[in-house]
C-alpha cells in the first residue's frame, strides 16, 4: 500500500437554493428534474448521473442546500455542503 494524494482539478458547481431551479436547468439541461416528495415542504432534485441505469431513475438526489459539481469528465453529482467546503475552494483565475 502506497499513500496518493488526489490532483487538482477544476469543477463547476451551484449550490441548489430552492430558488434557483431555472439557473440549474439552463446549466445541466434534462440532466436534472424535481424530485417527486412525499412532503410539501421538501424541495429535491433527482440528479442524472452517469452511474443511472436504464431505468431513468437518478442515483443523486440534491436537496436544498447541496452542491450540484459537474466533474472532470462531464459527470454530474450531489455534495453535502460540509464535504464542498472541506473539498472546494473558489478558482480566482480558472484559465
Amino acid at each position: 500500500m502506497a499513500p496518493y494524494r488526489k490532483k487538482p482539478v477544476v469543477i463547476e458547481a451551484m449550490q441548489w437554493t430552492g430558488d434557483n431551479l431555472g439557473q440549474i436547468v439552463r446549466w445541466v439541461g434534462d440532466q436534472v428534474r424535481v424530485h417527486p416528495s412525499m412532503n410539501p415542504g421538501v424541495h429535491e432534485l433527482d440528479i442524472v448521473t452517469l452511474e443511472d441505469g436504464h431505468d431513468g431513475r437518478a442515483k443523486h438526489v440534491a436537496s436544498l442546500g447541496d452542491w450540484i459539481i459537474r466533474g472532470v469528465q462531464g459527470e454530474l453529482y450531489a455534495c453535502k455542503p460540509d464535504i464542498f467546503a472541506a473539498t472546494y475552494e473558489p478558482v480566482e483565475d480558472a484559465a
